[in-house]
């Protein structure tokens, strides 16, 4: 009979933490290529609509909403992008999007220009790669160019938003 090392998991716990992939979930970026692969609009709306979230809207209405005006100067900052593997040593844009009102224009008038700048880059090395270039995507309101198919009206129906990116209200 061979008897299990006491300080190795056993095959179960392997099992179980392998189905949880990281513990984190899916990535925002990964979701938006979901959008980008999808073949038609019903599509399309179907991934946006399954993955649903405060973040991922706050992400979308930020990209798309022509009210939403950065603080930030357009272009890439100098920054050095996280190369770890996904899942691993990285920040998660959905749990950084709580901190994204700090680079709105007229939101955070006790944040210097410089601070907000330091900050924002230091938001781009924390998260994964490809959630950088999101976010960067966001800022410079042109995420259509790296996800094919995803606009402002695509976004609007999938969320029953109206035109200043809002939920219509059902009377």
């Amino acid at each position: 009979m061979v008897t299990q090392n006491p300080n190795l998991m056993s095959k179960a716990s392997m099992a179980a933490m392998s189905s949880t992939s990281g513990s984190q979930g899916i990535l925002l970026s990964e979701i938006l290529t979901k959008v980008n692969n999808a073949k038609d609009k019903p599509k399309k709306m179907a991934v946006l609509q399954q993955y649903d979230s405060p973040s991922l809207r706050m992400i979308l209405k930020g990209a798309f909403d022509p009210n939403i005006k950065w603080a930030l100067p357009s272009g890439t900052p100098p920054y050095i992008a996280n190369e770890a593997p996904k899942g691993t040593e990285h920040s998660l844009l959905k749990n950084e999007s709580k901190r994204l009102w700090h680079f709105v224009e007229g939101a955070d008038a006790e944040t210097t220009k410089t601070q907000k700048e330091t900050m924002f880059i230091q938001m781009l090395e924390g998260l994964h790669a490809e959630e950088a270039e999101l976010l960067l995507g966001v800022k410079d309101k042109n995420l259509n160019k790296k996800y094919k198919g995803l606009t402002a009206s695509l976004v609007k129906e999938a969320f029953n938003w109206n035109d200043n990116f809002l939920k219509i209200e059902n009377k």
